[in-house]
């Protein structure tokens, strides 16, 4: 029996609020930082789930074409441009992992295939990049002293979140549909029940890169 949590998925939509209201609360501190786009962020994914979760109809075409082509895509190369062009200062980086992304929709538009599930093969090339930028991060920050006052470093939240709700939930996507067939049901429930909430730490992180992080460009 496949289980949903429905209570634990109104809780992550709630968490992803929080993280939002608190950034926006935090606006005049980030105004003239790159870390403006960060509030305009959760505010565009808070807004999208709760359309998303509770008023399906409101979209003019299907909520899984929605998320595959802007929903996700707009996550991953928000995180490129905040991990490999600002954060790592690394512009080439960021266009190469961009560019590498996108071309992963090149198959699916060649082929003509309907889209029955967002998690694809472009999900998991999203993913991988991802990984790579987060380890990079880290070692950025294990090769500064700035890791000894980490409480203050607003990417060591966005980081530890990240692992958590993008890294940690990547082998469910990359084999979720074989996680639905009998009898590997259980393991995706409990696979699940991670994800929800790892992804209600992760927009918690968040809120906390907004009120213990510094805010300086």
């Amino acid at each position: 029996m496949i289980k949903y949590y429905p209570v634990l998925n109104d809780i992550m939509l709630g968490a992803e609020f929080i993280a939002a209201v608190v950034a926006l609360v935090h606006w005049a501190k980030v105004n003239n930082t790159y870390w403006i786009w960060f509030v305009f962020y959760l505010w565009i994914i808070a807004l999208q789930d709760l359309y998303g979760n509770y008023f399906p109809s409101l979209f003019p075409f299907r909520k899984q074409d929605y998320y595959a082509y802007f929903g996700i895509p707009v996550q991953y190369l928000f995180f490129y441009w905040l991990y490999a062009y600002k954060s790592l200062r690394k512009k080439q980086l960021f266009f190469f992992c961009a560019i590498l992304y996108l071309s992963s929709f090149v198959p699916l538009r060649i082929l003509n295939q309907k889209i029955a599930t967002l998690y694809s093969i472009n999900l998991d090339i999203g993913s991988i990049i991802l990984i790579l930028l987060v380890i990079l991060e880290f070692l950025k920050q294990i090769k500064n002293d700035n890791i000894l006052r980490f409480k203050e470093n607003k990417m060591f939240y966005i980081n530890a979140g990240v692992i958590l709700g993008y890294i940690g939930t990547f082998p469910f996507f990359a084999f979720y549909q074989e996680l639905l067939k009998e009898p590997y049901i259980p393991i995706w429930n409990i696979y699940y029940l991670y994800f929800l909430l790892s992804n209600i730490i992760m927009y918690l992180l968040f809120a906390l890169s907004f009120i213990c992080g510094k805010h300086q460009s």
